[in-house]
């Protein structure tokens, strides 16, 4: 099994990204768009900005650890949308 991080991003109404993991991004990322994911990213529309791939959860939940902290990183993708 894979594990994934992901950012995803909204512009509406204005930029906010979100980063989780998942073994499943494309059914993770429909349940954020029908305001059933996390409760942040309830009522925007989301779009995938970035993933990376893991062989355990705890390497994938490490890394969402890191990014969710690396506010430069985010910056970067963010000036990319």
């Amino acid at each position: 099994m894979s594990f994934y991080t992901y950012v995803i991003a909204s512009t509406n109404p204005s930029l906010k990204t979100y980063v989780g993991w998942t073994t499943d991004i494309k059914k993770r990322l429909a349940k954020h768009n029908s305001g059933k994911g996390a409760k942040s990213t309830r009522g925007r529309n989301w779009k995938l900005i970035y993933k990376e791939k893991f062989d355990t959860k705890t390497k994938a939940m490490k890394r969402e650890y890191k990014i969710k902290k690396d506010q430069s990183f985010r910056n970067k993708l963010r000036n990319k949308i």
